[in-house]
């Protein structure tokens, strides 16, 4: 199209992703530079195509006998999800995995047995979440104050590839705060008066 202005450097490749979890309440940084306080685990090693964060609105249409299209679209609830493949298996990521649990331990050096046990219906927990992208000098944080883990666990053994932790997470939101938000150093965000 003639005259259309077309910029690449607009365009995101998400050459590294970071996914952290901590308790309900604890401060993300304010900006990019800052590195997550120590509340903030990371779940270590995730697929190289496992990171989705997911909107999910829904609307409901108003119909009219003078149209044969809606005349009104109407958001009535919103909900959002974030999806990722773990790579590291730890008792962190079981308990996230399982949106809760408790892990027990038995015996003594070099003896030592742990014991995962899943959280029983109504323990599951609530975490914080953070998620980060780098795209060369450009980076972009995405806060989740309120996480829970929504699906139920399937765990696949092989042998020809490294068993993963599946990890999805619904948004919750609530007391008038955001239920999510971004910050970014990325200029193409600036915005023009």
């Amino acid at each position: 199209m003639p005259g259309a202005v077309t910029n690449p450097q607009q365009l995101v490749v998400a050459a590294r992703t970071f996914v952290y979890l901590a308790p309900v309440a604890t401060a993300f940084p304010a900006d990019v530079d800052t590195a997550p306080a120590a509340e903030w685990i990371s779940v270590g090693l995730t697929e190289e195509d496992g990171l989705k964060f997911s909107t999910e609105p829904d609307f409901q249409e108003i119909t009219s006998a003078q149209s044969d299209f809606p005349v009104r679209r109407v958001q009535t609830k919103d909900a959002a999800s974030i999806e990722v493949t773990l790579q590291e298996w730890s008792g962190a990521n079981f308990q996230a995995v399982f949106g809760g649990g408790t892990i027990t331990k038995t015996g003594t050096a070099p003896s030592e047995v742990y014991k995962f046990t899943p959280p029983q219906i109504g323990e599951r927990i609530e975490r914080a979440c953070m998620l980060e992208t780098y795209d060369g000098d450009k980076i972009y944080r995405f806060a989740f104050p309120r996480v829970f883990q929504i699906e139920g666990v399937e765990l696949e053994f092989k042998k020809t590839n490294a068993s993963t932790l599946p990890l999805k997470l619904g948004i919750l939101g609530g007391d008038g705060t955001a239920p999510w938000y971004a910050i970014t150093n990325d200029p193409a965000f600036d915005v023009a008066p």
